[in-house]
């Protein structure tokens, strides 16, 4: 399995997108953690909502994910996104909910559980740039870039199959 995290600057604006990608043919393991990280990545993205808090989204990605036997990195979170890649407020993929900032119609953030099948624990090898997890277990990553609105959330960075 390969993860790929992309972001885009168009107009002043960035997108950001992250995919576990599998590559020919992986176990029903592999395939079950994959599965179950893009489910939580949709419980957060249906706590987008105005009204919410921070740790509403946390909080379902980290109960979603823990019931299925997994762990949630810690180290790394999702972000507010505009016109820099990386803004205001952190999105912890772990946390209490009815905490944190409160989401307001018109906020933008970039959600992306990162799980592991083991510890949350991850380490950056020497390239400095990939991440991976500390006690060798496998891990998956999606992101989407979502719009709070009034109606809910828009996932902003929806792509054709």
């Amino acid at each position: 399995m390969v993860g790929v995290d992309v972001v885009v600057g168009k107009d002043d604006y960035f997108g950001d997108a992250a995919r576990t990608f599998r590559v020919g043919s992986v176990s029903e393991e592999k395939e079950r953690l994959a599965r179950e990280t893009e489910a939580a990545l949709w419980k957060g993205i249906e706590q987008a909502v105005p009204g919410n808090r921070i740790g509403d989204i946390s909080h379902a990605i980290q109960v979603y994910i823990e019931a299925q036997g997994y762990s949630v990195v810690r180290d790394l979170v999702g972000h507010g996104i505009g016109r820099k890649p990386h803004e205001d407020p952190p999105v912890p993929n772990f946390g209490r909910a009815h905490t944190g900032p409160r989401l307001k119609a018109g906020m933008v953030l970039a959600i992306e559980p990162m799980v592991n099948a083991g510890g949350y624990e991850v380490r950056v090898k020497r390239d400095g740039w990939t991440i991976v997890t500390r006690d060798g277990s496998f891990s998956a990553h999606f992101e989407h870039t979502v719009a709070v609105t009034e109606d809910g959330p828009e996932v902003l960075s929806l792509v054709p199959e």
